[in-house]
């Protein structure tokens, strides 16, 4: 049987046909899959990745120490909010060098580089009951690598990585939900009404588009005060102008179809005709769009993390990583900064080459010409 020869069933063919497309799309179903599992994939599930060891501060990737780990008390955390957050009281890690038991404690000697670290002790009491001898060293000791090092704090960086590929990609889908709703609603009115409506929306977007991106949205985030969700709603709020525009210009070609004067005979208001027949009419370019805009706001938001305003310590960002060791570049830790630094790369990259896959594919001049 022949294949039926859609727009759609085309356009998707086509984009199954670009390897790079199809690469890119799975590199971030890969990072999406990173982003909703971070706290269960991390080495350091604690909330934020935030367990400090400042005797393995800046280690190299690789690096493995034996730990001593202090059970934290009892806590009534949920399992979903330890899923989604991590553990609020995660149990303690220490460093240690070598370790002895007594009767009733265990004796043992601080991380150090230089191996002269002071010798502690630990009750046995600050462990569960049924703890003995025989079992403590199996469960309470053990050998910990960090695969991609430490940070100048001594926190794993492989789990940093891991939490901060969700600040990345929340910060994404955030503002391009936002962008998408005042660009679309914008545009298809100033389309589709025309006059005054599009003389007042076009002056608007025109005032907004000759504001520097990097300007306008410090400007917000300073007006909105520093933090997470603050940077969300700043990013969203620049973002809208291009799919505005784009809109503008598809809803006023397509109001002159035959079919919208169709529905306009049958009585149908304004409001079903733009949103039952132009709109759907008109979204491929600004799917197209908004994958661009998810790369534009990676790399803003990273850029804002960079200059202190964005997404504030702890929470783990990518670009608040490169900031706190940028200088370890020159003192010959680079890694610290070139991980990140590889990180919005790839992730930036993977977008712009979906949204290049996706402009091909819907390309309508070459669909036209196949059907």
């Amino acid at each position: 049987m022949r294949e039926a020869a859609s727009l759609t069933g085309i356009a998707l063919r086509k984009y199954k046909k670009d390897f790079r497309g199809v690469f890119s799309f799975l590199f971030l179903i890969f990072c999406v899959f990173l982003a909703v599992f971070a706290y269960v994939l991390a080495p350091d599930n604690s909330r934020n990745a935030n367990q400090m060891h400042l005797s393995l501060h800046s280690r190299n990737p690789g690096f493995e120490v034996t730990m001593l780990t202090v059970p934290a008390q009892v806590s009534d955390q949920p399992k979903l909010s330890k899923f989604f957050f991590g553990i609020k009281n995660p149990d303690t890690e220490i460093p240690v060098s070598s370790y002895t038991f007594l009767e009733d404690a265990v004796v043992y000697t601080d991380y150090t580089e230089d191996g002269g670290g002071a010798e502690k002790k630990i009750d046995f009491s600050l462990f569960p009951e049924k703890t003995t001898l025989s079992n403590f060293e199996s469960q309470y000791i053990s050998q910990k690598k960090f695969f991609f090092g430490t940070d100048k704090y001594g926190r794993d960086l492989l789990s940093r990585m891991l939490i901060g590929t969700r600040v990345s990609l929340s910060i994404g889908f955030v503002a391009v939900f936002i962008s998408l709703i005042i660009g679309v609603s914008l545009g298809a009115l100033a389309g589709y009404f025309g006059g005054k409506t599009d003389l007042v929306i076009m002056w608007l977007i025109n005032v907004t588009w000759s504001v520097p991106t990097l300007l306008l949205v410090i400007a917000i985030s300073l007006a909105l005060g520093k933090g997470f969700w603050q940077v969300f709603i700043a990013v969203g709020l620049t973002m809208w102008v291009e799919v505005a525009r784009v809109v503008r210009g598809q809803v006023m070609s397509i109001r002159e179809m035959e079919y919208v004067a169709a529905a306009r005979a049958l009585g149908y208001n304004g409001f079903r005709i733009l949103t039952k027949h132009i709109l759907p009419n008109a979204m491929a370019p600004v799917i197209i769009i908004s994958a661009a805009n998810f790369a534009t706001a990676i790399l803003v938001e990273s850029g804002l993390s960079f200059l202190g305003i964005g997404a504030q310590p702890p929470i783990p960002s990518w670009g608040g990583i490169i900031k706190d060791h940028y200088s370890y570049i020159i003192l010959g830790k680079p890694f610290l900064a070139i991980i990140p630094g590889l990180a919005i790369m790839s992730l930036v990259t993977a977008f712009m080459m979906t949204g290049n896959a996706l402009r091909d594919a819907f390309d309508v001049r070459s669909n036209s010409e196949i059907l």
